[in-house]
């Protein structure tokens, strides 16, 4: 599942589960949360990894004009 879906799910798991005293429910909702957590952390180094590699290429156009 995407990031905020696991969020989302993980949100409510962890609401039932404290609300009913389901402490096995309420910790997978915790892991839910925490899991779609880390695919946003993933998914935001991609995208500085992308951008710092697009503005290299760009400097290296730049600064050869032959190159293109």
């Amino acid at each position: 599942m995407g990031e905020w879906t696991d969020k989302a799910k993980g949100k409510v798991k962890e609401t039932v589960g404290a609300a009913t005293g389901d402490r096995s429910l309420e910790a997978e909702g915790k892991a839910d949360t925490l899991k779609g957590k880390i695919k946003g952390v993933v998914e935001d180094v991609k995208h500085a990894i992308k951008d710092k590699r697009d503005e290299r290429e760009a400097a290296r156009r730049d600064a050869d004009p032959h190159r293109r």
